[in-house]
C-alpha cells in the first residue's frame, strides 16, 4: 500500500511539474506580450481606433478555426465534469493572440482567462501524450487551471485551491490537491525564472478586532457581493443581448468596438481601458474616483459581451479595490485596508471561490488582517447569490437552504431558466 502511494506521489510530482513548466513558460510569454501591448497602446493612442477591426479579426479566427475553443474557460470546466469531448491545443495560440489584440487596441479585459485556457490546453495535450485515463485526465486539467491562475498572478497557493474550488459550488476536489499544488508552485517558479515579476500592494494597517469594525466590514462585504452580482449579470446579459440582435460574431465584435470608442469619446477618459492596473494603485492611495468601479464594470462587460478575448479577474480586482476605496472614505476606515478587502471579496463573489480568494489575500497582503479578509470573502460569496462569471460551474451544495436546484444544475442552466 505504501509503495503504491509512493508511486502515486512520484507520478503526480512529475506530471504536475511538467504542467507547471509548460504553463509557467506560456504565462511568461503572455505577460511579456501583454506588457508590450499595453506600452504600445499608451505610446500610440491612435491604436484605439483599430479596436473594432481587431475584435472582428479575432472573432473571424475563432469562427474559422476555434470551434469548441470559443467556449473558453467553460469548455475546460465542462470537460472536467463530463469528459466527453476535448480541449483543443489550438485554444492556447488563439486565446493568446486574441487577448494580445484586445489589450493592444484598448479593450477592457483581464488575463486570468487566457492563462487558464492555455494551462488547460497544455494539460490536455500532455495528458493525451501520456495516455492518462479519464479520472487522471480530469486531475491534469485541474492542474492546468491551477497552474495558469497561480503563475499569471504570482499566487501559487491560491492558484492550487482555485483549480479545486472553481469547478463546483459547495465542493472542493481534494483528490487533485497535491497535483494542483505542484503544478501551481512549479508554474509560479518558472514564470519568475523567465524574469516576470508581479505587483504587490501594501495595506500598512493592522486593525484590532472589535464589534464596531466587524459591522463595518460586514456592511462593505455585502456591497462587494452585490458588485460581483452586478458584474456577472451585466456581462452575461450583454453577451445574450449582442447574440440576440447580431447573429454574426465578426460583426458583433466590430460593433462592440465602435460602442467602446463612442463611450470613451463621450466621457473623455481612457483610464478604464486595458487591465486597469493604475486604477488599483490609485485605489490603495485613496485617489480613485468614487464611481470608478461602475465604469470599469460597464467597460469590461461591453468588451467581453461583444466577444473580445481576455479574462474577467483583473477587472474584478479593479472593481473591488476601487469600490473598497470609496467605501473606506464613506465608512471612515483605512483606505488601503478596504481596497484590499474589495480586491479579494468581489473576486470571491464573482467566481464563487471564497477559500482561494482568502488565501490570495494572505499571499498578496499578509496575514495581519486575516479575520477581516475571511469575513469579506465569505459574506461576498453569499450575497452574490448563485451567479458567477463561469456558466459551467456546477451547484453541488446551495449557498443556503433557501435555494433549491435540480441535480447537476449549472449557473448557466439556472440563468436560462430565469430568462
Amino acid at each position: 500500500m505504501h509503495l503504491a502511494l509512493f508511486g502515486h506521489l512520484m507520478k503526480w510530482l512529475v506530471i504536475g511539474s511538467l504542467v507547471g513548466i509548460m504553463t509557467g513558460s506560456g504565462s511568461a510569454l503572455f505577460l511579456t506580450g501583454l506588457d508590450f501591448a499595453t506600452k504600445e497602446r499608451l505610446t500610440h493612442p491612435r491604436l484605439f481606433w483599430l479596436l473594432p477591426l481587431g475584435g472582428a479579426l479575432v472573432s473571424y479566427l475563432y469562427l474559422k478555426y476555434g470551434k469548441e475553443a470559443s467556449k473558453g474557460n467553460n469548455l475546460i470546466l465542462e470537460q472536467i465534469h463530463e469528459g466527453n469531448g476535448a480541449v483543443p491545443f489550438r485554444m492556447a495560440p488563439l486565446v493568446l493572440f486574441g487577448t494580445f489584440l484586445t489589450h493592444l487596441f484598448g479593450g477592457s479585459a483581464g488575463r486570468e482567462g487566457t492563462a487558464v485556457q492555455m494551462g488547460g490546453s497544455f494539460a490536455e495535450w500532455l495528458g493525451n501524450r501520456m495516455r492518462l485515463d479519464s479520472f487522471d485526465r480530469k486531475i491534469i486539467l485541474m492542474c492546468g487551471i491551477g497552474s495558469g491562475f497561480g503563475s499569471v498572478f504570482g499566487t501559487p497557493l491560491s492558484g492550487a485551491i482555485f483549480g479545486l474550488e472553481v469547478l463546483t459550488i459547495g465542493v472542493i476536489r481534494y483528490e487533485a490537491l497535491l497535483p494542483c499544488f505542484v503544478a501551481s508552485f512549479v508554474g509560479d517558479i518558472v514564470t519568475r525564472a523567465w524574469g516576470i515579476f508581479h505587483l504587490h500592494y501594501s495595506v500598512g494597517t493592522i486593525l484590532e478586532i472589535s464589534p464596531f469594525m466587524i459591522g463595518k466590514v460586514i456592511f462593505a462585504s455585502i456591497i462587494f457581493g452585490l458588485a460581483s452580482l452586478l458584474f456577472s449579470e451585466m456581462t452575461h446579459g450583454l453577451k445574450a443581448l449582442f447574440a440576440r440582435y447580431i447573429k454574426n460574431s465578426v460583426l458583433k465584435s466590430f460593433i462592440g468596438g465602435l460602442i467602446l470608442i463612442a463611450i470613451v469619446y463621450l466621457f473623455g477618459t481612457r483610464e478604464y481601458l486595458g487591465l486597469g492596473m493604475p486604477l488599483i494603485s490609485e485605489s490603495f492611495q485613496g485617489t480613485s474616483s468614487s464611481f470608478a468601479f461602475l465604469w470599469k464594470t460597464i467597460f469590461t462587460s461591453i468588451t467581453l459581451g461583444a466577444g473580445f478575448q481576455g479574462g474577467e479577474v483583473t477587472p474584478l480586482f479593479v472593481i473591488g479595490s476601487t469600490l473598497g476605496s470609496a467605501l473606506g472614505h464613506l465608512l471612515q476606515v483605512s483606505i488601503p485596508f478596504m481596497a484590499a478587502l474589495g480586491f479579494i471579496a468581489v473576486f470571491s463573489g464573482a467566481t464563487n471561490t471564497p477559500i482561494a480568494c482568502f488565501i490570495m489575500g494572505i499571499e498578496l497582503f499578509g496575514a495581519d488582517n486575516i479575520i477581516y479578509m475571511f469575513i469579506a470573502c465569505v459574506i461576498s460569496y453569499y450575497f452574490s447569490a448563485h451567479t458567477g462569471i463561469y456558466g459551467s460551474q456546477k451547484i453541488e451544495i446551495a449557498k443556503s437552504k433557501l435555494y433549491q436546484f435540480p441535480k447537476n444544475a449549472t449557473l448557466a442552466s439556472i440563468r436560462n431558466k430565469k430568462n
